[in-house]
């Protein structure tokens, strides 16, 4: 397929994703500024794409408290728009064909439905011969963080073959090469410790480490946090790894939910080769597997997309671990207090989350 810069510039394919940016943002305030003065934004937008000068905009940063620490990035209107055009009209039709059928997530028709269905179908053919099941999960140490941009931005001259189309993904990718995000992470920190400090909570140390713990961006690494051309290029920056794990190591069995994957083999001494392989492998990619990177035996159980995955026998059993269902409870119980409005299509949500597992009591005590 052949798409060039001219075929973005568009009034009807920018008015396209910006009606999904409304459907999809949860604050408005931004949404009623930029349509106060609609038009014009949207002809600068226009102009500004058709003038070569598009330029990245700041990020207004973040900093979530649940279910666990973590920073997310937000961009403008302007940037989000133009954000949006990209991955729908350049990153998508040009980079998703690409990836292989078991890289599940932020694709149309995938998740983590597809990841579990994946896993079940390997899991009873495996069965058929005899003896243990091994997986090896692995799992990238800040995934995010540590994509690098040199090696991303070769690998999309390979597939993105227009040079002013290269050009502005370059300049969203590089977008995180400022100093100003690091210094407003770190002011969110300090200020969330110093009021950690002055609650006098029981746990501080706990959550002061958390909260130190949290990553940085250093030049020339990491994409931002939250932007849709993120989730597309975090998925398709391991792809080349996917096709060495399948077609290399020759891995009939193999699932990945961005930068969590799962290998499923009967021979542990195998997997361990694997292991060994990948790693080597993510290392010439700018990053490191993390220390839960290990080989379960699926008879004592396997953490996978939210689920715990254990053979008894011949039977397959999807369980939901005790944390998530607190995690869930309380959510809930603090949405329904503050009469939210999305509060029914939430519960829904969970709702069919549990479905999927063995956890019937639990969601008939919970009256999900």
């Amino acid at each position: 397929m052949k798409i060039t810069y001219d075929d973005i510039l568009s009034i009807d394919k920018i008015m396209e994703v910006y009606k999904n940016i409304c459907l999809n943002t949860r604050h408005k305030t931004k949404l009623v500024k930029f349509e106060l003065s609609f038009s014009v934004n949207v002809t600068k937008i226009l102009l500004i794409l058709r003038m070569r000068k598009y330029k990245h905009g700041n990020y207004s940063i973040f900093l979530i408290k649940e279910p666990k620490y973590r920073i997310i990035m937000s961009e403008c209107i302007f940037d989000k728009i133009v954000n949006h055009l990209i991955s729908k009209y350049v990153l998508l039709p040009l980079l998703i064909p690409k990836l292989i059928d078991t890289n599940v997530a932020t694709r149309k028709g995938k998740g983590s439905k597809a990841g579990i269905d994946y896993l079940k179908k390997y899991i009873n053919k495996l069965k058929q011969k005899e003896g243990p099941i091994y997986i090896l999960k692995c799992d990238i140490s800040k995934y995010f963080y540590n994509i690098n941009h040199n090696i991303l931005i070769n690998k999309l001259k390979k597939d993105i073959p227009d040079k002013e189309l290269q050009k502005i993904v370059v300049e969203i990718i590089n977008s995180t090469d400022h100093s100003y995000i690091n210094n407003q992470i770190d002011n969110l920190i300090k200020k969330e410790i110093n009021y950690l400090k002055e609650k006098g909570i029981s746990d501080l140390e706990i959550k002061i480490k958390e909260l130190s713990n949290l990553p940085r961006y250093n030049k020339g690494t990491g994409l931002p946090i939250g932007n849709e051309t993120s989730q597309i290029l975090a998925i398709y920056y391991l792809n080349e790894l996917d096709h060495f794990i399948k077609e290399k190591l020759k891995i009939k069995y193999y699932i990945r939910y961005m930068d969590d994957f799962i290998l499923l083999h009967h021979d542990k001494n195998y997997l361990k080769y694997c292991k060994e392989q990948i790693a080597i492998y993510v290392h010439k990619l700018g990053l490191e597997l993390n220390k839960k990177t290990q080989i379960y035996d699926l008879d004592k159980g396997l953490n996978f997309l939210g689920y715990k995955f254990k053979l008894k026998g011949k039977k397959l059993i999807i369980l939901i671990n005790n944390q998530t269902k607190k995690r869930v409870k309380r959510k809930l119980r603090k949405m329904k207090k503050r009469k939210a409005k999305n509060y029914n299509q939430v519960k829904a949500s969970y709702n069919g989350y549990f479905k999927m597992a063995n956890a019937k009591n639990f969601v008939h005590k919970a009256q999900f």
